[in-house]
């Protein structure tokens, strides 16, 4: 390959005037020694030993940006001499990779190395968010994360209230990176040789095919004999693993096929028949899916008795909702969650962990899993880009007025044009609410309650209603309540420090809240004549951060993706309450994925439908928790790696087709499954005497 660096015209800008006269004349040599000595050294140079200092310097250029960006991302001096000490294959194609990526920009930019200014920031950058992601909620950083930067960005001003002193440091860090971006990009200019046309074209004729036949092998989801050959493994199901050991680059590049989602093997019309055959056999003329199941093991779901009235349902998802009291050595001079303890029914197995409130979202309104998605994903970024069936567009095809409540922007995770694809009347937020009284410097619980009672007593027509809170939400400065009367008792020899007990307090104050606000609710709908079904649970543990690692609760900041079913139970367990104004609490729940929770609201509010409460009913009658990284029975008889066994149980299998025909396929068991009225079941005092109202599309 030729590396020959032409002389540059006088007239170009920014150009260091070179030639072999130059080279011979007083004044012209000087300037030349000034402004492009080494250009003037380079263009000296034999065409062999030009093209070998090019590409040494690419090389010196790429080994050190792979070391900073791995160093940056990991965090562990351990973790980064295992990459580069070991004869690790991956860390040699990411090498390659940067390398190549180098010589493109090099060719298409024209001037030897600049390309490491456009390389180097990039990289950098996103080491530096993986890692600080990585801190806070457990995940390195994904492509898709990349879609909510609005977010992040909306979220700052509470994070720097909260934490001035790093925001301030970030800030002068982000200037002088600025700043010698800038200054590097002007010495660039002005002292790194122009490339010729014929260097220009032989580093096009080296990378971009190179490029293109990597781009081949990093569809994880197809088997590739080179890409084994190279070590390369791509862990889809443990990201942890997958970038320590893969390294940034090809992780991150293994996960950018996460916007598609492939059909599961065997996906087609007969396919979905096939399940529907069974699960409606030909001689059931009930519509149904063979009756309604009210039975969950030992767990009786009771049928409340009314004529024929719907109740109210509102379902609460609280933000970061989760008893305190679990962490070992702390305790409280009062029980700051008394309500849902007295009321408890079991506990949510959350998917995620500090963070991502929308995958919990999804699964608990739409009865899908997001063990069946791309791991890292954001359905409501990402995939609801139709209509999914989901409990607001069942409760609308029941004649319910469907109201979504969330005190914040209404762009914030798209929710906006997901409740609508959803099948929600009205989404209140931000835009179209009044404004609600802040605590601790969000809109309060108390005046979220207040909304909900609102909306229910000026409904013309029986109401869902789907809220999520804000007050809760992280970081838990020790000055964020500075009126908080709970004190936090700690043992004498307990390494929880002063700042992690102020976080606490910060914590159990607002989970206080979010309690006194559940029960006045509850004292509200006692008083109703119409029956109101509230269900109440938290989306996933609070980012507590050093609070963790120091009561000895977890052994890191952040929950584990990968670990014993008993300590995936505990970093991931939030509390339910499913409960009735006519019936009290159900009690025995246990522990529960959130794509179950449509089955126990219907189910509480007497109703039937062929998909909440018949099919999920009939997985739920082997399985409680159904998570990409934790798969358990009715007994909770863990069994691990479930995703990557060779054949799926049946029902799973189902479930998945299910999912993916109604969500990206051509919605093939809409007609059974999802009709637009579907089957409802009032029960009277009478068992047998019910009325039944059956229609389809």
């Amino acid at each position: 390959m030729s590396n020959l660096a032409t002389p540059v015209p006088h007239h170009a800008p920014h150009a260091v005037p070179y030639s072999d006269s130059a080279l011979n004349h007083g004044d012209k040599w000087k300037g030349a020694r000034r402004n492009g000595r080494f250009c003037a050294y380079f263009a000296r140079r034999h065409w062999f030993w030009r093209a070998l200092i090019a590409t040494a310097g690419t090389l010196f250029l790429t080994l050190s940006v792979v070391m900073l960006t791995e160093w940056l991302m990991r965090g562990s001096a351990a973790s980064w001499k295992q990459y580069f000490t070991l004869t690790h294959r991956p860390l040699w194609t990411t090498l390659a990779l940067v390398f190549l990526t180098l010589f493109l920009l090099d060719s298409l930019l024209g001037r030897l190395w600049q390309g490491v200014l456009i390389v180097a920031p990039v990289l950098l950058g996103l080491a530096w968010f993986s890692r600080q992601k990585g801190m806070y909620l457990g995940d390195p950083l994904y492509p898709s994360d990349l879609l909510y930067t609005r977010q992040v960005v909306d979220l700052m001003p509470l994070l720097v209230r909260d934490r001035p002193l790093d925001a301030a440091l970030i800030v002068l860090a982000s200037m002088a990176a600025l700043a010698a971006l800038y200054f590097c990009w002007r010495f660039f200019r002005r002292s790194v040789p122009r490339l010729s046309w014929t260097a220009r074209a032989a580093r096009l004729a080296v990378a971009i095919p190179a490029l293109i036949w990597f781009g081949s092998i990093s569809d994880y989801s197809s088997f590739s004999y080179i890409r084994d050959r190279m070590g390369i493994v791509p862990m889809m199901w443990d990201q942890k693993e997958n970038y320590a050991h893969n390294g940034l680059v090809v992780a991150f590049i293994f996960n950018i096929p996460m916007a598609n989602v492939s059909a599961p093997n065997g996906y087609s019309q007969e396919r979905i028949a096939s399940i529907a055959e069974y699960l409606f056999p030909a001689d059931d003329d009930s519509g149904l899916l063979g009756g309604s199941s009210s039975a969950h093991g030992n767990t009786i779901v009771p049928v409340a008795a009314r004529n024929d009235e719907k109740p109210d349902v509102i379902v609460i998802m609280s933000e970061s909702f989760w008893d305190p009291s679990r962490l070992p050595g702390v305790a409280f001079d009062e029980d700051p969650i008394k309500n849902v303890r007295a009321n408890q029914s079991g506990h949510v197995f959350s998917p995620e962990f500090g963070g991502m409130t929308a995958n919990v979202e999804f699964e608990a309104l739409t009865g899908f899993s997001n063990a069946f998605l791309p791991y890292g994903s954001i359905p409501y970024q990402q995939y609801v880009r139709r209509p999914v069936p989901s409990l607001a567009s069942f409760f609308s095809e029941q004649g319910y007025e469907t109201r979504a409540l969330h005190p914040y922007r209404q762009w914030f995770w798209n929710r906006g044009s997901v409740y609508e694809n959803f099948g929600f009347d009205k989404f209140l937020s931000e835009e179209n609410l009044p404004e609600l009284m802040k605590k601790g410097h969000l809109a309060s619980d108390e005046e979220f309650t207040s909304e909900i009672i609102r909306s229910a007593e000026e409904a013309e027509k029986p109401l869902f209603l789907f809220g999520v809170s804000l007050q809760g939400h992280g970081p838990y400065a020790p000055s964020r309540y500075p009126d908080s009367q709970i004190k936090v008792v700690t043992n004498a020899d307990s390494a929880v420090s002063e700042a992690s007990k102020g976080s606490v307090r910060s914590f159990a104050q607002g989970a206080q809240d979010a309690d006194i606000n559940l029960g006045r609710l509850m004292a509200w709908a006692k008083k109703r004549e119409r029956e109101t079904i509230i269900v109440f649970f938290g989306d996933h543990l609070p980012p507590l951060g050093d609070v963790y690692v120091e009561s000895g609760y977890m052994k890191n900041r952040t929950a584990s993706r990968v670990d014993t079913a008993d300590h995936m139970l505990a970093q991931h367990e939030t509390p339910l309450v499913l409960w009735s104004s006519r019936t009290d609490s159900l009690r025995g729940v246990g522990t529960i994925s959130p794509s179950f929770l449509p089955l126990y609201v219907l189910e509480m509010a007497g109703l039937q439908h062929p998909y909440y409460t018949g099919f999920l009913s009939k997985v739920h009658q082997e399985y409680s928790v159904i998570d990409g990284h934790l798969l358990l029975d009715k007994d909770y008889t863990p069994h691990a790696g479930w995703m990557q066994q060779p054949v799926m149980p049946q029902i799973l299998q189902d479930y998945r087709q299910v999912q993916y025909d109604m969500m990206f396929g051509n919605s093939y068991s809409k007609e059974k499954m999802f009709p637009f009225i579907s089957a409802g079941i009032y029960a009277t005092t009478g068992e047998n005497n019910k009325k039944q109202v059956t229609s389809q599309y």
